[in-house]
C-alpha cells in the first residue's frame, strides 16, 4: 500500500493531473487489517474484585492543583484497561519486499499510549526485542528475520533517529551478528521530517536490510532548507562502505568492547520522578533548612543539564533516601507536607503502570535514588560530570555536595589527568561517534561513550601536563561565569567554535568573548588537545585536529585532510580498545580507580603489563589455552586476536594463520594490512611484527 501510495504521487507530480483507473487502491488481496505485532485468542476487560472495570489515566489530561497551582493529572480522565488471552506472534503475509512507517512511539511511552496489558503481551510475546527499544524496532525485528530468512528480499523503513541510540541499535546489532547475518544495503541516520497532520518537525532516518553480502550507501544531509509547503529541501552528499549498527562507514566502532577498567565508576545521576523535589534556598529556609538539625543532609545543591549548559539556578533538591516515610514525618513535618502536596498525587496518578506502583509506595524518594552512584561518590571531594544531550560536549568537576541529575552522566573520579583526558578532542571525537542523538543534539550513553574509552598510558611528565591544563580549563570557565551573571557555557563554546571557523564575530558574540575570555579558552583546549596527543603517541594526527572547528560538537562538511585524521583517530582508538580488551582477557586490568574497583588487590593491582613487556618477557604472546582457537567473527576479535598473535619477530601470514582452526589466511592478512597502516604492526620482508 506504501508503495502504490507512493507510485501515484510520483505519477501526478510526473505527468500532472491525469485521469487514473478506478479505484485507484486495487485489491492485491493481500492486504490485511489486523494487529501486526501478535494475534490473541481474546481481549478482556480488567475488572477488579467487585467486577468493575480497571481504568488508568489517560497520560494526557491534567488539572490546576488548588495547592500549588501547578498543573497535576486528572483523575476523572480514565480509560478502561484490557489483558490479552494467549497472545502469540503475528505472522505477517509474504513479500518479496517489505517497505513502511512504523508508529513513533518511544519505549518510555509505549505504556501510556497502548495500556500495561497490550504492551505486556507484545513484550511476552516478542522477549528478542529488548524493553528498552522503541516501539517501531518489533517491525525492525520482524522484518529482519524474514530477510534473514529468505522469504522476503529486502526491507525498508521510516523510523525515528534513536535507532542509532544504544537501546535500539542492539536490535540492529543483533541482526548483523547473526549466524546468516543481515546487511544494511542503505541508510540515512539523520533527515528531516515534517508530519503534515500538526505541522510538527522531527528527525527520522531511513534504513534497508538486506541478506545480500554488500557494500552499503549511506547518504548524509549536508543542507536542509523549508519550504513552506509541509516539507523541507534537502542537499545529500554519499558514501560506500559497510554500514554499522549505528549508520555509519569506516572504522567499527560500535564493536568496541567495555573495559572492565572503566567499569563501575560512572552513573546517570537522581531521576527524580516529581518536580516538587525541586525547592529554592528561600523555600528550603522555610522548611527549616539551617535550623532544624540535621536537615542539611536532606537539602542539598541540585544540578541539572540546563545548570550546566548555562549556568547554576541555585535550587536545591529535597533528597529524602535513607528515611521512610514515618521518619521523615516526625523528624521533618514540614518537608513531610510539602512532598506530600506535591509529589505524591503525581505518583498514586500512575500508580496502575508497571514501574508506577512502586513509586507510588515510595512517593517521598525519588524514582531512582541511585545507590550506585552514592557508594561511588562516597568519600570523593569532587567528581566529573557532562550532560547526557547537548549541543556540545563539555566535562566539569562538581563539588561532592551536589546532587546531580538523571540528564547528567557522572563519572566518580576526582583526577585533573582525568578530567582531562574526557576533556580532549581525542575522547570527544569517540564520544561523538560511538553515541546517538536525540533530534540532533548528540547523547552520551556512559555504556558506549565511556567505557568502551581506551585511556593512555601516559608518563608520570604527561599526566602532570594533562592534570595541570585540566585544572586550568575547569577553573577558568567556572571564575568568569562567576563574574559575569549572563555568562553561558553554551556561549562560550559557540563563540568558540566561531573563532575556529575564522568567521566574524557578531556584537553578541564580542560581549561573549570579552567575558569568557574565549581565546584564553581556546588556548588552553589547544594545550589540553596536543598534550593527550602526546600521551597516546599519536602527534601525526594533531595537526590536522588541534584547534580546528568540530573539537566539541558535530561538524558536517569537514576539510578532507581532517576527516581523514579524525578517521585514522577512530581507527586507533577501535584497535587500542581491542587491544586492551584482549589485555583483561589474560588477567591485566588498568583500573582507574584501583582502590575503588578492585580493592581486595590494593594498589598495585594496576600492575600494568602492557602488550609490549608481556611480549618482551615471553618473547611473543602464548594463546592462554592448548589448541587452536576459532576465528572470531566480530572484527574487533579479529584484530585483537591477531594483534596477541604477534610478537617482536616478524611472522609469515601463514604461520599466524595456522594458529587457529581452518588457517584463514585470507582474513588474517587482511587484518594485518589494517594493522600496518594504522602503525600498530611493521612489515619485514614477507612478515609482520609488533
Amino acid at each position: 500500500m506504501v508503495l502504490r501510495i507512493g507510485y501515484l504521487q510520483w505519477h501526478f507530480r510526473t505527468h500532472g493531473s491525469v485521469q487514473l483507473p478506478q479505484p485507484v487502491l486495487r485489491d492485491f488481496r493481500n492486504i490485511e487489517n489486523r494487529d501486526a505485532l501478535i494475534t490473541y485468542a481474546d481481549r478482556v476487560r480488567v475488572t477488579d474484585d467487585t467486577g468493575r472495570p480497571v481504568t488508568r489515566w489517560d497520560g494526557i489530561t491534567t488539572q490546576t492543583s488548588p495547592i500549588t497551582g501547578e498543573p497535576i493529572p486528572d483523575e476523572s480522565a480514565q480509560i478502561e484497561q484490557y489483558r490479552y488471552v494467549e497472545p502469540a506472534k503475528a505472522v505477517w503475509p509474504r513479500a518479496d519486499y517489505i517497505v513502511g512507517n512504523p508508529p513513533f512511539i518511544g519505549a518510555a511511552t509505549m505504556r501510556r499510549a497502548l495500556g500495561d496489558g497490550y504492551v505486556d503481551a507484545v513484550r511476552n510475546t516478542w522477549p528478542e526485542v529488548p524493553e528498552s527499544a522503541d516501539f517501531v524496532m518489533h517491525w525492525w525485528h520482524i522484518a529482519a528475520e524474514a530477510v534473514r530468512a529468505g522469504s522476503a528480499r529486502r526491507f525498508g523503513f521510516i523510523t525515528t533517529n534513536s535507532i542509532r541510540q544504544t537501546f535500539n541499535r542492539r536490535v540492529v546489532q543483533a541482526q548483523l551478528d547473526a549466524k546468516a547475518p543481515l546487511t544494511l544495503a542503505f541508510a540515512i541516520a539523520d533527515h528531516p521530517w515534517v508530519d503534515a497532520a500538526d505541522g510538527a518537525a522531527v528527525r527520522i532516518a531511513m534504513t534497508v536490510g538486506t541478506a545480500d553480502d554488500a557494500d552499503g550507501t549511506l547518504q548524509r544531509v549536508t543542507r536542509e532548507r523549508e519550504t513552506g509547503e509541509d516539507e523541507v529541501e534537502v542537499a545529500l552528499d554519499e558514501r560506500r562502505g559497510k554500514l554499522f549498527a549505528d549508520l555509519k562507514v569506516g572504522p567499527d566502532i560500535v564493536s568496541a568492547n567495555a573495559l572492565a577498567s572503566n567499569g563501575n565508576i560512572s552513573s546517570r545521576g537522581m531521576q527524580l520522578i516529581g518536580s516538587g523535589f525541586i525547592v529554592t534556598p528561600d523555600e528550603a529556609a522555610r522548611l527549616g533548612l539551617g535550623t532544624t538539625a540535621g536537615l542539611e543532609q536532606h537539602i542539598r545543591a541540585y544540578r541539572n543539564g540546563r545548570d550546566l549548559a548555562d549556568r547554576p539556578r541555585g535550587v536545591m533538591l529535597i533528597d529524602l533516601f535513607g528515611l521512610n516515610a514515618n521518619a521523615v514525618r516526625e523528624r521533618f513535618p514540614a518537608v513531610y507536607q510539602w512532598v506530600l502536596e506535591r509529589v505524591k498525587p503525581e505518583r498514586e496518578a500512575k500508580a496502575h503502570t508497571k514501574d508506577g506502583a512502586g513509586y507510588a509506595k515510595f512517593w517521598w524518594l525519588f524514582g531512582k535514588p541511585r545507590q550506585e552512584l552514592r557508594k561511588m561518590l562516597s568519600g570523593l571531594p569532587r567528581f566529573i560530570a557532562t550532560i547526557e544531550t547537548t549541543k556540545h560536549r563539555s566535562f566539569q568537576f562538581l563539588e561532592s555536595a551536589v546532587l546531580p541529575d538523571n540528564m547528567l552522566v557522572c563519572t566518580a573520579l576526582d583526577d585533573g589527568f582525568t578530567l582531562g583526558i574526557l576533556s580532549s578532542r581525542i575522547h570527544v571525537a569517540w564520544a561523538l561517534a560511538a553515541g546517538g542523538t536525540l533530534e540532533n543534539r548528540p547523547r552520551y550513553n556512559k555504556s558506549v561513550c565511556f567505557e568502551t574509552f581506551p585511556f593512555p598510558d601516559a608518563t608520570p611528565t604527561q599526566q602532570e601536563r594533562i592534570r595541570d591544563l585540566a585544572e586550568q580549563l575547569d577553573a577558568h570557565r567556572k571564575h568568569q561565569q562567576a563574574a559575569h551573571d549572563d555568562l553561558t557555557l553554551t556561549g562560550m563554546y559557540n563563540v568558540l567554535e566561531t573563532l575556529r571557523r575564522g568567521e566574524p564575530l557578531t556584537a553578541k558574540d564580542k560581549t561573549i568573548h570579552e567575558q569568557g575570555l574565549v581565546s584564553v579558552l581556546r588556548e588552553l583546549h589547544d594545550a589540553l588537545d596536543a598534550a593527550v596527543f602526546d600521551a597516546y603517541g599519536w602527534g601525526d594526527l594533531a595537526p590536522a585536529l588541534v584547534g580546528r572547528p568540530g573539537a566539541t560538537t558535530p561538524l558536517p562538511d569537514k576539510p578532507a585532510a581532517q576527516a581523514a585524521a579524525e578517521e585514522a583517530l577512530l581507527s586507533r582508538l577501535v584497535a587500542l580498545n581491542a587491544a586492551r580488551a584482549a589485555e583483561e582477557a589474560r588477567g591485566v586490568v588498568r583500573w582507574l580507580r584501583p582502590d575503588y574497583q578492585n580493592p581486595q588487590a590494593g594498589a598495585a593491582a594496576v600492575e600494568q603489563q602492557t602488550d609490549l613487556d608481556i611480549a618482551q618477557r615471553d618473547g611473543g604472546l602464548k594463546p592462554a589455552r592448548q589448541g587452536k582457537a576459532a576465528w572470531p567473527q566480530a572484527m574487533h576479535a579479529q584484530v585483537a586476536a591477531v594483534r596477541a598473535a604477534l610478537g617482536r619477530e616478524a611472522q609469515s601470514v601463514e604461520t599466524i594463520a595456522a594458529g587457529f582452526k581452518r588457517k584463514p589466511v585470507a582474513a588474517v592478512r587482511a587484518v594485518l594490512l589494517s594493522l600496518e597502516a594504522l602503525g600498530l604492526a611493521t612489515r619485514d620482508g614477507e612478515g609482520f611484527q609488533r
